[in-house]
């Protein structure tokens, strides 16, 4: 008897390799990377390439968010430890024979090409710390964070030290939020928020004595403090170290209700916005787009984030409860303290605006960080169908 056998459709070979993607979180990274093309384009029409890089950009992002939403929960895991070790080898590669440009070591040079390890330790820590709670699952004990503790504390110390108190942030908050998520206690956390309300206090009702030249801070570079004296009062060097921030806010309030319109921005224009492609594109945003503009970006900010969490939630096992938390916080980190930080209320750290800001490094830790997600939720997915 002949049985014959119907050849499957390409479209029907593909179908599983698509299936299981998570409709709201897709549809929160449109509303955003649209966003920024529409932002792109206005503020780095007159600035060579950076439009059409910014697009390139977005599509090497959501490659690799297709090849790390490939990869299972499991198989991330067992490359928590590898690549979290890989990063801090790099990271003490760059300390010693790193590339130094304008007073920081934060590149290494491979021959082939030049890297950021500290870009790594934005996935590896929390991948790293999410595998150590997951060995440690139903015997957490105080030990056990005061290993998270030093896990953390190595690539952050590292990093910082570059400096770049930027991506130390960062890396210090993702670490903090997988360990938030596995149970630290209010008892530990309620005494360091005390301490950070006294020290920031302290600063807002000194800053006038303890900005005075020669005044001498421990732990920060010379730079640091200058950022935060600027914040505390930028009227006192207004075409100098005050001068960004100054100009942010200019932007921010003149762009009212609605905005100026699309490519209307006097301030973006004229130029009076420095690195208005990068750090400061949220000014150049709110003056174009006005204060209904800044609300539906951050209605979509709190679309991936809630959905992230959604996804958190459901997950079903330690690893990917806390990773999946973690990376979906750090959103929330990026665009606080980058919008933070042009609104004046937060000093001046070089974090970007994510999909918004222009920078291919970003662009692509924040797809691997985005597969991530979607690997979580597409196994979920598959598991419950």
């Amino acid at each position: 008897m002949n049985v014959a056998f119907n050849k499957p459709s390409l479209l029907q070979r593909l179908a599983p390799v698509f299936s299981g993607f998570d409709g709201p979180l897709l549809l929160a990274l449109l509303m955003l990377g649209s966003a920024g093309l529409v932002t792109m384009y206005s503020v780095g029409f007159d600035h060579g390439t950076r439009f059409v890089d910014h697009g390139r950009n977005m599509v090497l992002a959501a490659g690799i968010l297709f090849v790390v939403a490939q990869v299972p929960p499991q198989r991330l895991m067992n490359l928590a430890v590898p690549l979290y070790v890989l990063g801090v080898t790099l990271l003490v590669a760059t300390a010693l024979f790193g590339l130094t440009k304008k007073g920081a070591t934060r590149w290494l040079d491979l021959q082939v090409t030049v890297i950021q390890p500290s870009e790594i330790l934005k996935i590896a820590t929390p991948l790293m710390l999410a595998w150590w709670f997951q060995r440690r699952e139903g015997q957490l004990r105080i030990p056990d964070f005061l290993v998270a503790v030093l896990l953390l504390a190595i690539p952050v110390g590292l990093i910082a030290k570059q400096p770049d108190l930027g991506t130390a942030l960062l890396v210090l908050s993702t670490g903090l939020y997988v360990m938030f998520f596995a149970g630290l206690s209010w008892r530990l956390i309620l005494p360091v928020l005390a301490v950070a309300a006294v020290g920031i206090g302290t600063l807002v009702f000194t800053g006038d004595d303890i900005c005075q030249p020669g005044v001498e801070w421990p732990v920060l570079h010379e730079y640091q403090r200058h950022r935060v004296c600027t914040l505390l009062d930028p009227s006192k060097d207004p075409l100098g170290k005050g001068f960004h921030i100054i100009q942010g806010m200019i932007a921010i309030g003149s762009g009212g209700l609605d905005g100026k319109g699309f490519m209307k921005g006097t301030q973006t224009h004229l130029e009076f916005i420095p690195e208005r492609t990068t750090d400061f594109v949220f000014a150049a945003f709110a003056e174009e787009f006005g204060l209904i503009g800044c609300g539906l970006l951050l209605a979509g900010f709190l679309f991936l984030i809630f959905r992230g969490l959604m996804i958190a939630a459901d997950a079903p096992t330690v690893f990917t409860r806390l990773l999946a938390g973690a990376l979906t916080m750090s959103f929330f980190t990026y665009a606080f303290v980058n919008m933070g930080m042009v609104s004046g209320i937060l000093p001046v750290v070089g974090v970007p605006l994510p999909f918004i800001s222009y920078g291919g490094t970003a662009m692509v830790t924040l797809g691997c960080g985005l597969g991530v997600l979607m690997s979580i939720a597409k196994s979920r997915r598959l598991v419950q169908s």
